[in-house]
């Protein structure tokens, strides 16, 4: 996607200075000046103006190491808020964060999904429900951003196709009308890597594993959309020749093979139910995930040798991974053509609301690119 003139314009100090705060979560001006490579007066200005604005505070103290204790400065988290959703086939889920990307409440609550004025009626009602039982005030919400799977094209608001919600070119301001609050729209695989993405720099890849395999790339920190706003679709990869059939009609993909149904439905449908038998050495169970594992070995052996670069393994199955870890190396190193250790495989640090909060982060994120 072509980028505005507006975001290639060059970043002022101040913001600089205040993403800088919001990332360290505690820091000093004399951290600031030397991580920034600024000069000491252009710190001591732009401090000075962030706590003028409420923006930021003095929070703390460092240890004395003689003389003087520093300051420490932080983002005042009660500043605003955000609200993350996330729309899937069957329930929808609410999050707020603070400005700190602290979650302050969530909710999940069934909703069948139908492209119809009474769903979307239906939900901003409970959004609405939602935020006041939070305790936040309306007039702090900076914005609510909705999560969707599919392939979505955010600047224009519109969803191009989704398999799960069976809908085809939509346009999604049909939702947003109802909600009276600025609104943004994204895939929720998308949704879900920029809330990981606080953690990472540069370079990541975030492989979700959830009732459906899809992915986002982020370079530069900057997500990839290709050409056609189909990047990530990883779930379509082939991995398997004349395999089994996979639910966009071709056969082999990596969706049919690493889907978290594919796990579920060894145990009623329940993901959950599903590792806890294989924790209790369920014969059946411990086979069924010895698949899975050769499978994903693949997938992720693949991409890594394609972007070299971070992997968060997330969805559903990412939740459960991080134990397994070891075990799925073990799986890769057959694939793989160079000698290196694992330090590239990673587990979502979001195991749940990953899409919500990765969502609500936008406007918070947006809050700090218009500080003047």
């Amino acid at each position: 996607m072509k980028r505005s003139k507006q975001n290639d314009k060059p970043e002022s100090s101040i913001v600089r200075v205040a993403r800088y705060i919001l990332e360290q979560e505690e820091t000093s001006k004399n951290e600031i000046a030397s991580a920034l490579n600024l000069s000491m007066p252009t710190t001591l200005q732009c401090v000075k103006d962030l706590i003028n604005q409420g923006i930021i505070q003095e929070s703390g103290e460092y240890e004395s190491t003689g003389g003087r204790k520093a300051k420490t400065l932080s983002v005042v988290e009660t500043l605003h808020y955000s609200v993350g959703i996330e729309i899937t086939a069957n329930h929808i889920s609410f999050v707020i964060i603070d400005m700190k990307a602290n979650i302050i409440d969530t909710l999940r609550t069934r909703l069948v999904f139908h492209h119809a004025e009474r769903y979307y009626a239906t939900l901003a009602k409970k959004l609405t429900q939602f935020i006041w039982d939070s305790g936040v005030p309306q007039s702090k919400i900076l914005g609510v951003g909705i999560s969707i799977p599919g392939i979505v094209i955010s600047s224009e608001n519109r969803l191009v196709i989704s398999h799960v919600l069976y809908l085809k070119d939509i346009d999604l301001n049909s939702l947003a009308k109802h909600i009276p609050y600025p609104v943004c729209f994204e895939n929720d695989a998308v949704c879900a890597a920029m809330a990981e993405l606080k953690h990472f720099h540069n370079n990541m890849l975030y492989l979700s594993l959830s009732n459906s395999v899809g992915g986002a790339i982020f370079l530069n920190n900057e997500l990839y959309y290709g050409n056609h706003f189909r990047s990530g679709e990883f779930g379509h990869m082939l991995i398997e020749p004349d395999g089994k059939q996979c639910y966009c009609g071709k056969c082999g993909c990596a969706d049919a093979y690493c889907s978290a149904k594919i796990l579920a439905n060894y145990a009623k449908g329940n993901l959950s139910a599903f590792f806890k038998k294989l924790q209790e050495g369920d014969a059946e169970i411990q086979i069924a995930w010895s698949h899975y594992l050769k499978y994903l070995a693949i997938i992720a052996s693949n991409l890594h040798l394609t972007f070299d670069c971070d992997i968060i393994l997330g969805g559903y199955v990412g939740s459960y991974i991080e134990p397994y870890l070891p075990e799925l190396w073990d799986n890769m190193q057959e694939y793989l053509l160079f000698e290196q250790d694992n330090s590239f495989l990673h587990p979502c640090r979001f195991q749940q609301n990953a899409a919500g909060v990765g969502i609500a982060m936008h406007f918070i994120n947006q809050f700090f690119s218009k500080i003047n």
